[in-house]
């Protein structure tokens, strides 16, 4: 046997105490039990559109008054401008969907206590444009001019 001392050390940061990871944050978690029950719901009514509207009506209601006047106003801009996509809700999220794949989402402030309100689009949506483009945007309040994009927005991605 040797008699050498063993020189290592746990690298900067860690220790026995300090290996458990943090996890997920509850809004996480949240988000991720909401995702079974849509998964589930979706799975016992099927593509019932008039349903999937309903869910993502009563997610909307939900909201703070800011994020609900901003996402009725969403949900009004994406439905004009792309009929054809079905509404559903996502996360939690009110969402839009093409063959089942989200296209496009929006997410309260409160969702994740941010500063914003979140417009996204999935890699389901055709908005490719050169090697870069951005995929989502923060969403304080909405003036004609942004309505008009995100409908242009909305049309381009599902073109």
């Amino acid at each position: 046997m040797s008699t050498k001392k063993d020189t290592r050390t746990a690298a900067k940061g860690t220790s026995e105490t300090d290996t458990k990871s943090k996890g997920f944050t509850d809004a996480e978690r949240a988000a991720m039990k909401e995702r079974g029950k849509e998964l589930k719901a979706e799975a016992r009514r099927g593509k019932d559109r008039a349903a999937g509207e309903s869910d993502l009506l009563a997610k909307i209601a939900e909201m703070p008054k800011a994020d609900r006047a901003m996402a009725e106003r969403v949900h009004a801009i994406v439905t004009a401008s792309a009929p054809a996509l079905s509404p559903k809700t996502w996360y939690g999220m009110p969402a839009y969907a093409n063959d089942g794949k989200v296209v496009c989402f929006f997410q309260s402030a409160e969702k994740f206590k941010s500063r914003y309100a979140t417009l996204g689009f999935s890699d389901a949506a055709n908005l490719d444009e050169g090697a870069m483009w951005p995929t989502s945007f923060a969403l304080k309040k909405l003036t004609a001019v942004d309505e008009a994009r995100i409908g242009a927005l909305v049309k381009k991605a599902v073109s």
